[in-house]
């Protein structure tokens, strides 16, 4: 793994870069991005990455998440990533920014500054085996419960996250609708 991640201060500054698994061991605060694709139908998009990544491996997430390469703008990583790991091209909108830092287990920390995003798509996503084992779009209020009930079969970020969004979805992206 030879991915640099962009290093940032506590207000997304840039102040460097660095190995991506290095910031992982090192828990430094690295900049990232989140994306949250719904349906027509209000449901979310999750994908479950795939048994082979360094962390996280088998659990849900939201639809697609990553970190922008060295000089590239966030809109840009997020675009391309949700290319390459679920196929699907989708126009996306900046939704919030959020700061986290989680033991992600076998000595592994998410530090970082994420950017979210929102998209609709009832495109069907062609996934990555790589990154992707499968993928399920599931009712909100569903997810709530199941979020409660088993949170161990979710990533952090995604339950870190997962209040605002549903805020922002309610509140805001359905009275687009």
């Amino acid at each position: 793994m030879t991915d640099n991640v962009i290093l940032v201060d506590q207000n997304d500054k840039e102040i460097g870069s660095m190995s991506k698994m290095q910031a992982h061991l090192s828990g430094t605060l690295h900049r990232a991005f989140s994306i949250f694709i719904f349906n027509k139908k209000g449901q979310l998009l999750l994908q479950q990455r795939a048994l082979g990544k360094y962390h996280s491996g088998g659990k849900w997430t939201n639809t697609c998440c990553s970190h922008p390469r060295i000089g590239e703008k966030t809109i840009i990583a997020a675009n391309r990533r949700l290319q390459e790991e679920m196929g699907m091209e989708c126009d996306l909108i900046y939704g919030f920014s959020f700061l986290y830092k989680a033991d992600v287990k076998d000595g592994l920390l998410e530090h970082e500054y994420d950017h979210v995003y929102f998209g609709s798509s009832d495109d069907k996503p062609t996934l990555n085996p790589d990154e992707v084992s499968a993928y399920k779009y599931i009712d909100l209020d569903i997810l709530v419960e199941d979020l409660r009930l088993h949170p161990d079969l979710y990533t952090e970020w995604l339950k870190i996250s997962f209040d605002q969004v549903l805020a922002i979805y309610r509140t805001k992206l359905t009275q687009e609708n």
